[in-house]
């Protein structure tokens, strides 16, 4: 049982990202193309979200995101990742691929993900079903549009997305 007796059970779509610089912003303007499209396509059809699943605008709160991590069973995060790839690259990473507390950084945000996620996984929190996907961002000047290179992959984030929550049970 984790600590507290606490039993995590949020299911999360969450957008990570600063809609400001250009590419940053990948994540919260995934999760918002996510929701869009789920909900358009599951009207007519009863069930075909989960009414538990939640999709949020992280932005970049940083330790403020501790909590959600650590109520969540299932975590998908939708981010701009920098993983020193050509711009444009997909980039994936299950529960046991992400980094949690080595020096390689994976998002310019002033408290990384990654140390929000190394901090629930030391408390023991860490989610059961968790998973990233983003690109390796090619602009990250100031601006509020996907540079183009970025803004070609997101139907694949949004079909990468659905499903892994195909997967969890989340949609059908």
């Amino acid at each position: 049982m984790m600590a507290d007796d606490m039993i995590p059970e949020r299911k999360i779509v969450l957008g990570l990202g600063n809609t400001l610089n250009r590419d940053e912003g990948l994540g919260v303007h995934a999760v918002k193309l996510l929701e869009a499209e789920l909900r358009s396509s599951s009207t007519g059809e009863s069930g075909a979200v989960s009414s538990e699943l939640e999709f949020l605008d992280g932005g970049v709160l940083g330790l403020n995101l501790l909590p959600l991590v650590e109520e969540a069973s299932h975590l998908l995060v939708l981010d701009a990742i920098n993983a020193r790839k050509e711009p444009g690259t997909l980039i994936e990473m299950a529960r046991e691929q992400i980094p949690l507390y080595s020096g390689i950084k994976l998002s310019d945000h002033q408290v990384t993900f990654q140390e929000v996620l190394g901090l629930a996984s030391f408390r023991g929190r860490l989610p059961e079903h968790l998973h990233l996907i983003g690109v390796q961002p090619s602009d990250l000047a100031i601006g509020v549009d996907l540079s183009p290179v970025v803004a070609e992959r997101m139907s694949e984030v949004v079909a990468r997305s659905q499903a892994i929550l195909q997967e969890w049970g989340l949609i059908e």
